[in-house]
Order: structure tokens, then sequence, then C-alpha cells
């Protein structure tokens, strides 16, 4: 890899273009300096690269090849299909042209030519594996994982070690839910290769995806056997044991998930889950602390820590923390409704409106949401707001409740008119739910008596 970074010729070209000067490059050398490159994503230096290259070695049909990969990364298409019309003739036999025609194909959305230019690519017999992987793809892009399925396993036999060949097969699999023929294929794979941490992975992940979790365990053993530094598997081997219900296994596979890590926030958050299912309450809160330490902004921790703290008796707080989540998760929805429970809860009915206004105007399809807000400036006296509000709810929701509680407004507001008009509507849309109404608003008791006489 360092001596990739240190192409000396690459090193030879670029002090040539700072110094604005020329210096003499054969055509093989060119090439390899395009491909330096294009190979590093620095487009820009390898289409300098093949314009000092042409103007050089005008005729050179590689450099032009070269050329053609340049456009499509730039994806300049009209200038490409010019190229490859003047190539066509004379590089129908180099297996880079043919594959920059299937690229061009494959880039305008057709993949049945792009496929066509890679089979005529495969009767040279280079680069085989990387033709069938670009054949296999192209098929994924056609919806057709059976003959993928074949491709990419060609690709495998002509490089046996290639991870993306192995893992698109397993995809295939998956799609064509051959799970019997995805499990041999693992398996066969393995006996080969039994060191691969790629193929230990997807095993894993494949019975885990199937609540296998025994055998996906098994796997993710085998692979930090293999690499003991593999910092992922040991989140995936402790969520088997979640999902087992073995809490105290899943606890034992973070700490050693602690050992190896840098960022342990997380860890310490899914420490402070598994005590909390267990309902351990203190070793959770301090697991949740350790998350904070790690790092201050971590608001699932601070989220968690304000239930903690409800479940314990401290509601202040829980207050605190919950307030101090939101604040960094402002547009979380849920976190919104937990602060204004809190004041609620807390008698606090003032400082829950910031949190029900945002409800409403970031979900206004959920009813409970402006039930809730019409409700709490009721409970304040604030009638002639809880109507602006209600006025806006019964436009999106007809629902008895928010009438029964229009109506409880205008009789407080003294329009007798306007709140027997919402009474009569409340008892017409659900009259099963008046006696629940009138818990809450015992005033209307009298007006539901003459509503109901004028009925009957």
């Amino acid at each position: 890899m360092e001596e990739f970074f240190e192409n000396e010729l690459a090193k030879k070209f670029e002090e040539m273009v700072e110094n604005n000067e020329e210096f003499y490059f054969d055509t093989e050398e060119l090439e390899d300096i395009i491909i330096y490159y294009l190979e590093l994503g620095d487009i820009s230096y390898a289409e300098m690269a093949v314009n000092f290259g042409l103007k050089l070695h005008p005729n050179s049909i590689e450099i032009k090849t070269k050329r053609l990969e340049v456009l499509l990364e730039l994806e300049d298409y009209n200038s490409a299909r010019q190229l490859i019309a003047e190539l066509t003739e004379s590089c129908m036999e180099s297996t880079d042209f043919l594959v920059c025609c299937a690229k061009y194909y494959s880039n305008l959305g057709n993949p049945r030519r792009a496929i066509e230019f890679c089979e005529r690519a495969l009767t040279l017999e280079e680069e085989q594996n990387f033709l069938y992987n670009f054949i296999a793809d192209e098929y994924i892009n056609l919806e057709d994982p059976f003959k993928a399925l074949k491709n990419y396993k060609m690709a495998l036999n002509f490089d046996p070690n290639d991870e993306y060949a192995f893992e698109n097969c397993l995809l295939c699999m998956n799609d064509l839910k051959k799970y019997d023929e995805a499990v041999e294929f693992m398996n066969k794979y393995l006996d080969r290769f039994p060191f691969s941490e790629t193929a230990w992975y997807e095993y894993g992940q494949f019975f885990f995806n199937r609540k296998n979790y025994d055998e996906a365990i098994k796997a993710f053993d085998y692979l930090l056997a293999i690499n003991s530094n593999a910092v992922a598997v040991y989140g995936n081997k402790a969520a088997c044991y979640e999902a087992l219900g073995k809490f105290e296994e899943a606890i034992k596979v973070y700490e050693e998930m602690l050992e190896v890590e840098f960022t342990k926030a997380y860890t310490y958050y899914k420490i402070g889950l598994c005590y909390r299912e267990m309902k351990q309450l203190v070793p959770a809160l301090s697991a949740f602390q350790k998350s904070m330490v790690e790092d201050p902004q971590f608001y699932q921790a601070m989220m968690e820590q304000s239930y903690l703290y409800e479940e314990m008796g401290g509601m202040k707080e829980a207050l605190h923390f919950a307030k101090e989540a939101t604040a960094l998760n402002e547009n979380n929805m849920d976190y919104q409704k937990r602060v204004a429970f809190l004041y609620i809860e807390a008698g606090k009915f003032e400082e829950s409106l910031d949190c029900l206004t945002k409800l409403v105007e970031k979900e206004p399809n959920r009813f409970y949401n402006w039930y809730a807000h019409s409700e709490v400036l009721m409970l304040l006296g604030d009638y002639e707001d809880a109507v602006e509000v209600l006025d806006k709810a019964v436009l999106k929701h007809k629902r008895a409740e928010l009438f029964y509680q229009r109506s409880n407004c205008w009789y407080h507001l003294k329009n007798e008119k306007k709140g027997r008009e919402d009474l009569e509507k409340a008892l017409e849309l659900d009259e099963s739910i008046v006696e629940d109404m009138l818990q809450k608003y015992p005033f209307m008791l009298d007006e539901v008596k003459k509503v109901k006489a004028r009925k009957k």
C-alpha cells in the first residue's frame, strides 16, 4: 500500500506539472500513471495525464483507451460514444476497451448490452474474475438473481478468495429463498477457507436472521478466535444472547468488547439496557452514566436515565434528563411527548405547552396530540386558546372527544349557543363516551340532560 501511494512515475509527473516543464514518458509509463490516478480516484490528474500522453503519443491506442476510461468517470457520454466509434475497429481484441464499452452501456442503463461486451471480453481469457462479477452485477440490475448467482459462482472459481463474489452469492440465494443451498455453500467454502473472517461473519448473520442464535454464536466465536479485535462481532454475539434473553452473558460479551474498542459510549449504553431488562436499576444507571462520560451528548443514554429515575421515583431527575435529551434531538416527537408527559405529571401544565405545540405542528394527523394540547389549555383556564386549537383539530379529526372539549370551552366562555351546537354534534358522533366526558367536564351535566330531553 505504501508503495502505491509513493508511485515514482506519478511523483515525476506531478513535479513536471508543478514546474511547468515537459518530460518524456513512454506509453507504458503513461499508462501506469493514468491507472495510478484512476485507482486513487483523482480524475483531474488522470485527465491531465491522458491529455499529456496524447500530446506525446497521439496515435497510441492504449492511451486513447485510458482516455475512454476517464471520459466514463467524468460522465461525458457524448465524447465517450465518439471515441468508442473511433476505436471499435482496432480494439475489439482489447479487454480494457471491451470493459470500457460494457461500463458505458451499464452507466446508460442498458445491462444486456453491457453483458454482451463482457462475454466478448471473456473469450480473450483475461480478467475472468472481474468480468464474471461485472456480468453478475448487470443481472442484478435486470432483477435476475438466478443468472447473477451463476456468474458470481464463476467469479469465485477464478478467485476463491473473492469476498465480494462470496457475499453476493449469499444475497442471491437469499433472494431465491435457497436457504439449504446457502448453508451447504457456506460450509463447503469454510471447509476450504476455515480462516475466512467474511465467511464466518456471513454464516453468523445468516443464522441470526433466522433466529438460530446458538448457531450464530458458534460462528461469531470462530471469527473472534481468528481475530479477537473484530469489534463489531462482539456486538453481534451479544445481540444473540439478548435475543435468547441471556442478558448476563450479553453483558460479559459487551465487557470483552470494551477491552478492544476506542469509542465505548454505545457499549456502556447496551450494558445499561441489559441491566434494565434484568430489573437491576442501579447497575443500569451506572452503565448509562459511564456512557455519558464517554459521550456527554449521547441523548439515548440521557433518556434511558430519565426512564430509570421515573421507575425509582425520582421524577425531578427524570424530567431533567428527558429535557437534556430532547434539547439534543428536538425533532424526535417521542421525546417531546415524554417531556410533555413529565411536565404534566409534575403539575407544570404551562411548561408542557411548548412540547404540545410542536407535537400538533409536526404530527397533525395524530388525534391525541390535539386532544392533549386542548386538555392542558383547559386545565390552565385558557378556553379561548383551547377553542383556537380545537377549531384546527376538528378539521383534521371528526372525533366526538374534540366536540365535547370545545363544547365545554364555549360553556365556560358563556356562549351557550355554540356550546349546545358542539354538544349535540358530540352526542351524535359518539354518545357512549358521554359519562367519561362528564367526569372530565361536570360543568356540562345539565346541558347534556337538556339536549337529550329535546331529542325525546
